[in-house]
């Protein structure tokens, strides 16, 4: 789940029989997650194993499941500063907006999350751009994005959650992947946004 950390998440309230939680989503160790399970809900084991309750096999991580804690403590109580990320997102992609002629925000109008901002670009004929280029321009000027989720990176098919919204699939490859944290600041937006003009020039002539 993606929203850990950035809205209040009660399994009750959204009628959840299994939910689950990967602790690197809230700033905490990587390769350690949190399964909810509803009771009376069926499970079977992938591991099988004679730990919690014959759920899962091997002995468990106990320095990453105290750093989850942690990372969950935390997140739990400032999850208020979602507000303040989803300004930042919005700066983000007023700026790219204005900076680039022909780019949208994929999702634009809907509920959100506050720190993720998907935009797809276009050539200065209003075709949609292959954004690999200008993944790789980015990534030389310094700043991290992405043309699909981390768990789908390598991959050369377009991000089904894309065309499953309506895009076609040059738009989907013409979109990138903006992830923004609770450690963002207004600075480090601001220079993401100083490269564009001088990148949508470069790359329109």
């Amino acid at each position: 789940m993606q929203a850990a950390g950035r809205l209040p998440i009660k399994v009750d309230a959204v009628n959840a029989d299994l939910l689950t939680l990967s602790a690197h989503k809230m700033h905490g160790p990587k390769g350690i997650g949190a399964l909810f399970i509803r009771r009376g809900v069926p499970f079977a084991p992938l591991i099988h194993g004679h730990q919690e309750r014959h759920r899962r096999g091997g002995t468990e991580n106990v320095p990453a499941i105290v750093g989850f804690g942690a990372a969950a403590a935390r997140a739990a109580a400032t999850v208020a500063e979602a507000g303040g990320m989803a300004i930042l997102r919005d700066r983000l992609e007023r700026g790219v907006l204005a900076a680039w002629p022909g780019s949208r925000v994929n999702g634009e109008g809907a509920v959100r999350l506050s720190n993720t901002s998907n935009i797809r670009f276009a050539d200065p004929q209003g075709r949609p751009l292959d954004a690999e280029e200008l993944l790789m321009r980015l990534d030389r000027a310094g700043i991290a994005v992405s043309m699909g989720s981390a768990c789908a990176s390598g991959g050369n098919e377009p991000s089904h959650v894309l065309t499953a919204m309506g895009l076609s699939p040059a738009e989907a490859a013409a979109s990138l992947r903006f992830s923004l944290s609770r450690c963002t600041t207004a600075e480090e937006v601001e220079s993401v946004l100083n490269e564009f003009p001088a990148l949508y020039a470069r790359m329109a002539a």
